[in-house]
């Protein structure tokens, strides 16, 4: 397991440009195994999740390739074969496969997957969508076993009971190939669907609505990719970097940014009284003064992503007053919130109504902390930038898993980072 090591007070500065988005990646990487040609996508991010793909991709004799953010899938000599558990296990968005292996077999057995521990996130949605697409699903110990009959899948009407970016896609995956139509009603509407869509339907899906709460689907045969395939910059990676940059520098230039997926988190940014100069693909942030306090409720896309509600924390430690935040989505998502008081921070957790409130703390102080998750591990990384003294983030990993070349990155911004691997 890896440490990140930082040495704070080095303010920081200069010009950073955001990778392709990991939500997308990570869907998009399982969706090439319904294509009946090899893939290739561009802007993929470095990111530990992409590498526990590859080797799932390679235990079905799906061979891949990677460099310079260039991925090459090729999906044509495919064979089923038991998931590596141990990969399988370490991402969430795994789960894709069950998906996917559907859509393309009529049939899958994937390990439950794991990824970040951040409360409840059931699958029933998925399991939903596929048993009205005619599937029969059985939990078997650790396992979930889908198979069809000789008819294979046939177009269904689909009801989310909640909006699910993951249970949407998965639908998806599965109807793309099915025999007939379907259409998932009270769908997940993030740009990230937006950018699934496009890749399925540029090789031949035909798949309309995308970004609304109603997508139609008709089957088809084949999928036969044409182009490479560009991933949206990471809108999540951009809002990271818009709140360190808030916190503690002294004018950044964010670059390859798509200011329309932040909407909601600029408007929190700039109610705080952060002067942010918007482009049409970038965003500067100059110099903060004197911030506001905010309140932020998550909610589903367009609203706050749950994903920025941590890495925005260590920026509200420097506004006047108390700041709130309520996580509709994930409400157990406190992991930071222990370890950025070890490191002086002033948080506290309501759990009567599950609000998080971040008081105004002048100083933070360099210890040794732990990364719980992704997004957890991001706010811990902004406030060791932003502390006296050295930081030491165990489990870091974790970061690893969701910030594309993230050292460099923070380098050529006048951080003091490293990563170092801890062999006990």
């Amino acid at each position: 397991m890896n440490k990140m090591i930082i040495r704070g007070g080095h303010r920081l500065s200069g010009d950073v440009t955001i990778g392709g988005a990991k939500n997308s990646t990570v869907a998009l990487i399982p969706a090439a195994i319904l294509a009946d040609t090899p893939v290739q996508f561009d802007m993929v991010p470095n990111i530990l999740d992409v590498h526990n793909l590859m080797v799932i991709l390679e235990s079905m004799n799906v061979k891949s390739d990677f460099a310079d953010g260039i991925l090459n899938v090729d999906p044509t000599n495919i064979i089923e074969n038991a998931l590596p558990s141990k990969a399988i296990k370490s991402l969430r968005a795994s789960y894709y496969f069950m998906g996917a292996l559907l859509g393309r077999f009529g049939r899958a057995k994937v390990t439950f997957p794991g990824g970040d521990n951040i409360g409840p996130r059931p699958i029933d949605q998925h399991i939903k969508a596929f048993k009205a697409m005619g599937a029969k699903v059985v939990n078997d110990k650790d396992k979930v076993i889908i198979t069809t009959d000789e008819k294979g899948l046939h177009g269904a009407s689909i009801f989310l009971d909640v909006v699910s970016v993951g249970a949407t896609i998965n639908a998806i995956l599965a109807a793309v190939k099915a025999n007939g139509h379907t259409v998932i009603r009270n769908a997940a509407k993030e740009p990230e669907i937006i950018d699934i869509v496009t890749f399925l339907n540029n090789m031949g899906a035909k798949i309309r609505g995308a970004g609304t709460d109603v997508i139609r689907i008709e089957g088809v045969a084949k999928l036969v990719a044409q182009n490479t395939h560009i991933i949206i910059p990471d809108r999540i990676e951009a809002g990271t970097y818009l709140a360190m940059a808030s916190a503690y520098g002294d004018g950044v230039n964010i670059h390859n940014v798509i200011p329309e997926h932040l909407e909601s988190f600029i408007a929190k940014l700039l109610e705080m009284g952060i002067d942010l100069k918007i482009n049409e693909d970038s965003i500067y942030v100059p110099k903060s003064h004197k911030l506001n306090s905010i309140e932020i409720k998550t909610m589903p896309y367009p609203g706050f992503a749950t994903d920025l509600q941590q890495p925005i924390t260590p920026l509200l430690l420097k506004a006047n007053g108390d700041s709130t935040i309520i996580d509709t989505i994930y409400p157990k998502r406190t992991k930071h919130i222990s370890e950025l008081n070890k490191m002086g921070a002033k948080i506290r957790y309501n759990d009567g109504n599950g609000s998080i409130i971040v008081s105004h703390t002048d100083d933070l102080d360099g210890t040794t902390i732990s990364a719980g998750e992704i997004r957890a591990g991001a706010s811990e990384m902004i406030a060791g930038l932003m502390a006296n003294g050295t930081t030491v983030i165990n489990n870091a990993d974790n970061i690893l898993r969701g910030y594309d070349n993230i050292v460099d990155k923070l380098t050529q911004l006048n951080a003091e980072v490293e990563i170092i691997n801890d062999e006990k």
